[in-house]
């Protein structure tokens, strides 16, 4: 039986990921600084602990895990990444999370380690048109993430190649694009946009008004969970270590995302726009990498996933 540690079990990818190692006869160890806040995990062992420190890594890390992942991170949404509000702490917190578990990784020859970058590593400088057509992963150099989130990854990202540069540690490295789905944060302030714009409708009337940030015309691409997981574990079992996108290349505007989720509920929608921290202006994934080196790429249509994720926040709503 392969054994694997889950660093940031108790969040949204975390804890999803949990689920499908145990679908797959894993033995997993699981780590967050809280528990899941929306299910109890089938974990063969749960500990609650700061990866800041590096004596709980350690205690952790204590044995020579088949495989490593390290998605514990200080982040959100943009209500929570893009005030500046936050940057000190995310910078500070994510990098300590990732230094300390790559050493004790390192120590105890770990044979696979993941890690899970972000979209938000792509200089802003392209991704000022809401059309932007799809971000390759060599377009991330000359760096200007927009903002301290996507320095921090960049960071990290080049923390985890220089490991395995040196110390032969076989490292495999994602940049997700906005995943989404049920048992995430869906209220506040760290929600991403889905989660937030499925809350706004659930709680509307038959015929009512919800505020979105901005214009409403900026653009992303999102994926929902289940797609995520299943490109995490094609690249850890290849011999590609990346980096590499995983994400939708199926592009949609904020307004859009409203008028699908509102025609899902069922409901006539009006938008009120407001100032907000909004981030690029347009973002979409570029896939052919990951269908090169992994002969995979998403194909769910986001209307799938919204479906399945505004019916699990909805009863949410009516349960709080």
């Amino acid at each position: 039986m392969k054994k694997a540690l889950v660093c940031g079990a108790g969040g949204f990818i975390g804890g999803h990921l949990v689920k499908r190692l145990k679908q797959e006869g894993y033995w997993v160890r699981g780590v967050d600084i809280k528990e899941h806040e929306f299910s109890v995990l089938p974990t063969d062992e749960f500990v609650v602990g700061d990866l800041r420190d590096p004596l709980t890594v350690r205690a952790v890390l204590d044995q020579q895990f088949d495989e490593v992942y390290q998605l514990a991170a200080d982040m959100g949404g943009a209500g929570y990444i893009f005030t500046g509000e936050h940057d000190a702490e995310v910078m500070h917190n994510s990098s300590l999370c990732n230094l300390n578990v790559l050493d004790s990784a390192v120590h105890q020859k770990v044979s696979d380690i993941f890690y899970s970058s972000s979209a938000c590593i792509y200089p802003q400088s392209i991704q000022m048109e809401a059309d932007q057509s799809g971000l390759k992963e060599a377009f991330a150099y000359p760096a200007d993430p927009d903002s301290d989130y996507g320095w921090e990854k960049l960071f990290s990202e080049r923390l985890y190649f220089a490991y395995q540069r040196n110390f032969g540690i076989k490292v495999h490295v994602a940049r997700f694009h906005n995943i989404f789905g049920p048992e995430g944060a869906w209220k506040g302030g760290r929600e991403k946009a889905p989660a937030a714009v499925c809350r706004k409708v659930a709680e509307a009337d038959h015929e009512g008004t919800i505020e979105i940030w901005g214009d409403g015309e900026q653009t992303r691409s999102f994926l929902y969970i289940d797609e995520c997981l299943e490109g995490v574990r094609r690249l850890v079992k290849s011999d590609f270590s990346g980096p590499v996108n995983i994400g939708s290349d199926e592009r949609i505007s904020i307004n859009e995302l409203v008028k699908m989720t509102a025609d899902i509920a069922e409901k006539k929608i009006s938008i009120r726009h407001i100032p907000g921290p909004l981030g690029v202006r347009g973002r979409n994934s570029d896939n052919t990498l990951i269908r090169k080196e992994l002969d995979w790429s998403p194909q769910q249509p986001l209307r799938t996933g919204i479906q399945k994720t505004y019916e699990w926040i909805s009863r949410q709503v009516l349960n709080r």
